[in-house]
């Protein structure tokens, strides 16, 4: 008896169908706690799901590439999802007038400073080229900042968990700061949000207003598009 729970729990440990429910669970728990907490900034649902998967899989001692390979139909539904982040916007099209140019005059210089500043910090600091060229990307969206980081030669694994942590930190902070900073334009939070945190703070935004969220989308796709572009340059100049 003993023997063949062994065996059941080592197939239900390492099903798919287990992995996907126990990173669902972990972001309900989140949704729960959010709103408990009356949506309180450390409650991210994304944060709360981070600990709770991470913690169950080192309890289990399950490898993160078997999580990873197990989650995969999740990972799939992420491109639509954030394609799905056009809707938003499309309801708030009308909000654009007089605001095209000065958006991408910001996303631009935001994706300038974003790259230059962080490489210029990792060396001030006694960091490596290698780590530089990684923290270059940091900005973008994960899968963007993953086959970036390729591009740059750097290390997309930890590019990956580094643009995973902007986008928390971003969440987390990025409204309590721009109110401290007594940003109240909607349009303006929301590119902001969009531009440092990516998909998580967008998530966020569209929590806080509807146009907001639309912006924060909007913004995450043109930063990851600049960012795209004018990385490669400005590392290459600056190393």
């Amino acid at each position: 008896m003993t023997e063949a729970w062994s065996e059941t729990w080592t197939w239900l440990t390492h099903s798919p169908l287990f992995f996907v429910l126990l990173t669902l669970a972990g972001y309900r728990l989140g949704r729960e706690l959010n709103e408990r907490t009356g949506g309180h900034a450390l409650a991210q649902p994304v944060l709360v799901a981070i600990v709770v998967v991470g913690a169950a899989i080192s309890l289990l001692d399950v490898d993160y590439d078997d999580y990873r390979a197990g989650t995969e139909l999740i990972a799939f539904w992420l491109g639509p999802a954030t394609v799905a982040l056009a809707v938003p916007l499309h309801r708030q099209a009308e909000r654009l007038r007089g605001f095209v140019v000065p958006m991408l005059v910001a996303v631009t210089v935001g994706a300038v400073v974003s790259v230059t500043t962080v490489v210029l910090l990792v060396r001030a600091l006694g960091g490596d080229e290698l780590l530089a060229r990684t923290m270059a990307s940091k900005a973008t969206t994960t899968p963007v900042s993953i086959a970036l980081t390729e591009t740059l030669d750097g290390l997309p694994p930890l590019a990956a968990v580094v643009t995973i942590l902007a986008g928390i930190l971003g969440a987390v902070a990025g409204p309590a700061a721009l109110t401290l900073l007594r940003v109240s334009d909607r349009r303006a939070r929301g590119l902001a949000l969009g531009a440092v945190s990516h998909g998580i703070g967008t998530s966020r935004a569209l929590v806080e207003d509807p146009t907001e969220g639309a912006f924060a989308g909007l913004s995450m796709g043109l930063t990851a598009l600049a960012t795209s572009l004018l990385a490669p340059l400005l590392v290459a100049s600056l190393l």
